[in-house]
């Protein structure tokens, strides 16, 4: 904060700014001593930071507070000489003096004397307990003597960093104008550098027109074609001159707009110190009411965040340290059996890479057991037994995220309620970051974060759908591939390919978003793969252009959330593009799998097809579906299955057949009410249908007849040369 700044602040707001700041330093202090980490300088820094809180106080009038401060100093003093060792109880009694400063520094000054008045016992307690510190045993306490510290205020809810919010917002905006201004010289370089082209072309004819009048010897022409050549060289350079001056340009205000970015950019930026700084006080004192022990070291506090990511994942890295704490940090007495420190290690790393930040939270303690989440998941009907033991380490902790499942048998105020870790993911997949756990038996948990570092800046891939831009942001896209027509498969109205031994099924990024169907090429598809674990797709685009940084613009509320859209930006060459949300499309894919309504795609698959006889087979029974669908490959046929008349009649209708062969009797829709639909509709009514079918006596034919069918075949009755003779009646031999 400038000095301006600071003239416009009160003596309270400053007693409050001091008091936070000299707070901090004290709780950090002490934890440093307590962990066996402290010094000289350390007790020294102390007994400044507690001097400085008396002097502030005293210019304000709070009497309590210097009171407070007046008995640390003097214990820290004591400890400085060597006559008071600060032990846990008396570090609890000390950090408890922290707390009530830091309550008092958060009031206002109407509020103060109510508070002070309903507080009096408290703020007695903790005077009697520092007067009487040096009484306490000298041995470290089983358990705490306060209560965890309060969260410090928000720093974001007051008015003034809400208005700055909106600041920033309207300078992002206007930053990122500056550079797709910029960019937009592109094009007129590239005009340009046709147009010199042209102009190499015109000049050099202009040459070879002077050497041939030249050879004519006409002096009228010779000399009016020495006078264009003449005329013609000043243009080239006139040229040449305005080429460099624009590029020159360009690179200035691509530079100048790309710094001027990052120095908006830089105005949300806060070290990560600022979000985790109580963490390592929860740790403590949450161990200590556990009767355990643990300390918590934070590398990389300086690595900046920006602040609304920081905002967010506070929640999230304070229950990861909870569940490290609770579920994973021993008693004393079982890491000493174990032969570990009695004291449990939390560590919380951070740092930047490949342009993201990057958080791991571990623990030595006992891990998780995985073999328990394994039963867990037998006992809550998650999985069969044979699916759970075939599961490896990773597939079991992923169902840790799921809502409502614990591996406690208690509940409490802390854990063992089965919210949590759901949430946890939740809150991180909000903020376009994932999350992963691993776990050793007896060596403890890892938990990896991986965040973008602002929201104000997404990294993304950017794709074609019918012609428009659309983006994902990188870090939800888990591959991006060329898929061969040749590795498409068809199965039951599903089309899937196979990445590394794991089959994944194919979606119409265009039926998807409901922009119609894929549009065909001759080449591969492109493929870009989203999800995790169980629920991994791939989505079929109709080009991917490539990654760009995009400056993030949230969409109007007056639009109201929408579907599987998160946000919106303009592109280096300021066309708009939309950010999907890879959330909803998720969703999405599950809504059109369950409805059964998937597009097959058209596309480089169908345009390989072309000259083989597609045939489509409908049957509820698996083993006549694949007796008929084995015959006809062995003919060259290709063939597409469906399970029942409404499966086959979505299918039918999402992709080009030459034949029909459909059994009568089936669940949801019969053969007979399927091949009256096709006849009615109007794309679909000259298509050939077989029926196939176990019932044989002439009603049945006519029946089936009736209603449309060109061949009626019994299945008692035919053999394999029969079924493929009527199929070659109706549809000819395959070009396969």
């Amino acid at each position: 904060m400038s000095q301006d700044d600071l003239s416009q602040c009160s003596m309270l707001d400053l007693f409050r700014m001091e008091a936070n700041a000299q707070a901090r330093t004290l709780t950090d202090g002490l934890l440093t001593i307590e962990a066996g980490g402290g010094s000289g300088a350390t007790v020294e820094a102390l007994i400044r930071a507690a001097h400085s809180i008396k002097g502030a106080a005293a210019i304000v009038g709070l009497d309590v507070v210097v009171q407070l401060a007046h008995g640390m100093e003097d214990a820290f003093v004591d400890a400085q000489n060597g006559v008071l060792q600060l032990t846990s109880a008396r570090v609890d009694v000390l950090l408890g003096g922290v707390d009530l400063i830091v309550q008092l520094a958060t009031l206002d000054a109407p509020a103060m004397p109510a508070w002070l008045a309903e507080n009096t016992s408290r703020i007695s307690a903790v005077m009697v307990a520092l007067a009487g510190i040096g009484a306490l045993p000298e041995a470290p306490a089983a358990a705490p003597v306060q209560a965890l510290a309060p969260a410090p205020a928000r720093p974001d809810a007051d008015p003034a960093a809400r208005a700055a919010g909106h600041n920033f917002d309207a300078l992002l905006a206007l930053a990122s104008q500056t550079r797709i201004n910029a960019h937009q010289l592109t094009p007129s370089l590239a005009a340009l550098q046709r147009f010199k082209r042209g102009q190499w072309s015109l000049f050099k004819t202009l040459e070879q027109l002077h050497e041939a009048v030249l050879r004519g010897g006409d002096p009228t022409l010779i000399e009016q074609s020495a006078l264009a050549l003449q005329k013609a060289d000043p243009l080239k350079q006139a040229l040449h001159e305005h080429m460099s001056d624009l590029d020159d340009h360009e690179r200035r205000a691509l530079s100048v707009s790309n710094q001027l970015l990052d120095e908006v950019l830089a105005l949300r930026m806060r070290p990560l110190r600022d979000g985790v700084h109580m963490f390592a006080r929860m740790v403590r004192d949450l161990a200590r009411s556990l009767g355990k022990q643990a300390s918590l070291v934070i590398e990389g506090e300086d690595t900046l965040v920006d602040r609304d990511i920081l905002a967010r994942i506070e929640s999230p890295l304070n229950h990861m340290l909870r569940n490290a704490v609770d579920h994973g940090i021993e008693t004393p007495a079982q890491r000493l059996i174990a032969g570990k420190p009695a004291a449990g290690a939390i560590r919380l790393e951070a740092h930047h890479r490949n342009g993201m930040l990057s958080i791991v939270i571990s623990d030595d303690g006992a891990g998780v057991d995985l073999e328990r989440i394994r039963a867990t998941i037998v006992q809550r009907k998650l999985a069969s037994t044979a699916m759970a033991a075939a599961m490896s380490a990773a597939e079991l902790l992923e169902f840790l995220f799921l809502p409502a499942f614990s591996l406690k048998q208690t509940t409490s105020a802390i854990s063992g309620r089965g919210v949590g870790l759901d949430i946890v993911q939740q809150a991180i997949r909000a903020q376009n970051g994932s999350v992963r756990l691993e776990t050793e038996a007896g060596r403890g948990m890892r938990t990896s974060i991986t965040l973008p570092l602002s929201q104000s800046i997404v990294r993304s891939l950017v794709l074609d759908i019918q012609g428009e831009a659309y983006a994902i942001p990188i870090v939800k896209v888990e591959r991006v591939l060329k898929l061969a027509p040749a590795a498409l498969h068809t199965l039951e109205n599903k089309q899937f390919f196979e990445l590394d031994g794991e089959h994944l099924g194919l979606v119409s990024a265009a039926q998807l978003l409901e922009l119609g169907q894929l549009a065909p090429t001759a080449g591969e598809l492109a493929v870009v793969v989203i999800g995790s674990a169980a629920r991994r797709y791939a989505l079929v685009f109709d080009a991917i252009r490539g990654e760009q940084s995009l400056a993030v613009q949230p969409i109007d509320p007056l639009f109201g959330k929408l579907r599987d859209i998160a946000s919106a930006a303009l592109l280096d060459d300021g066309a708009p593009v939309l950010i999907l949300d890879t959330a909803d499309l998720l969703v999405s894919i599950d809504k059109l799998l369950g409805e059964g309504e998937l597009h097959q795609l058209s596309g480089a698959g169908e345009l390989a097809q072309l000259a083989t006889r597609r045939v489509l087979v409908v049957d509820d029974s698996l083993t006549v579906r694949e007796m008929e669908r084995k015959l006809l490959l062995s003919r060259g046929y290709q063939v597409d299955l469906a399970i029942d008349g409404i499966d086959g009649w979505n299918v039918v209708r999402s992709g080009h057949y030459d034949l029909v062969i459909t059994d009568v009797d089936m669940p949801r829709m019969d053969g007979i009410e399927l091949v009256t639909l096709i006849r009615q509709d109007i794309h679909l009514h000259k298509l050939p249908v077989m029926i196939v079918s176990y019932k044989d006596r002439p009603e049945d034919r006519a029946r089936g007849l009736t209603a449309g069918a060109d061949y009626y075949l019994t299945k008692g009755s035919f053999h394999d040369e029969t079924l493929l003779d009527a199929v070659l009646d109706l549809i000819g031999a395959s070009g396969a």
